[in-house]
């Protein structure tokens, strides 16, 4: 994966090579699987270009684990989310192909829309990370999907990153992705705090971050949403389910 630009990353490595449900590193890795109700859980190799492993998808999206693929979840992401989601997972990538160490501490999370078979629509929290690296480089990823019914999503996709330099890595993204609907756990928290009355300096303080930290996190947003003033973002945020 080193040394490729963006948009060629997903191109070249997600395939529809569905899992060898009856191969012995299946049977390894459905042993060491936890899974939860209402969850599914994949294992992508970008080193095999196939998936490895799928379970709980019947139950979530009404597919067959033998039938699951990359690309088939990919494009299993509704139409509203799909652009945004596709961009972050090619950032996210792009991110750790610059990275040697701790690959595997990194992840990050979205909340979006997946299509049901029936043609439904799915809300789900999902978490994806490194799952094994080999040589700087990131060699399999495990993504973990959970319904959770009580979601209630507008067209604002939210996201959050993990990692040791998540700082870095979430700045990066918000960086990268200022242009699309979408919001990071940073913003989100600090915005959360501005709808509750709390000023500037009282939330960094709060956050144990500087005034002008908050500042970037929340004077931005006015023109990812086309606001003109806090209390129109608050209320934006709010008629668009970011704020409950």
């Amino acid at each position: 994966m080193k040394g490729r630009v963006a948009g060629e990353i997903s191109r070249s490595l997600i395939t529809d090579i569905t899992p060898s449900m009856d191969s012995d590193g299946y049977e390894v890795l459905k042993k060491a699987m936890k899974i939860y109700e209402n969850q599914a859980v994949y294992i992508y190799s970008f080193k095999e270009g196939k998936m490895l492993y799928a379970s709980g998808f019947y139950d979530l999206l009404g597919y067959k684990d033998e039938e699951m693929n990359m690309l088939l979840f990919v494009s299993l992401t509704s139409k509203k989310h799909s652009k945004f989601a596709n961009e972050l997972n090619e950032k996210a990538l792009l991110f750790l192909n610059d990275k040697t160490e701790n690959l595997e501490k990194y992840s990050f999370t979205l909340e979006l829309e997946k299509i049901h078979k029936n043609g439904s629509n799915v809300p789900m929290f999902i978490r994806v990370s490194v799952f094994k690296a080999s040589n700087g480089v990131v060699e399999q990823i495990i993504g973990v999907s959970e319904v959770i019914d009580s979601l209630r999503l507008g067209d604002i996709m939210q996201y959050a990153a993990y990692g040791p330099d998540k700082t870095y890595f979430e700045a990066t993204l918000n960086k990268d992705l200022f242009n699309y609907f979408a919001i990071s756990r940073k913003e989100k928290e600090a915005l959360q705090l501005a709808s509750e009355g709390f000023c500037f300096k009282e939330i960094a303080d709060k956050l144990n971050v500087s005034n002008s930290a908050i500042e970037k996190r929340i004077i931005p947003m006015y023109k990812r949403f086309n606001v003109n003033s806090l209390t129109h973002l608050v209320g934006f945020a709010y008629r668009n389910n970011i704020l409950k």
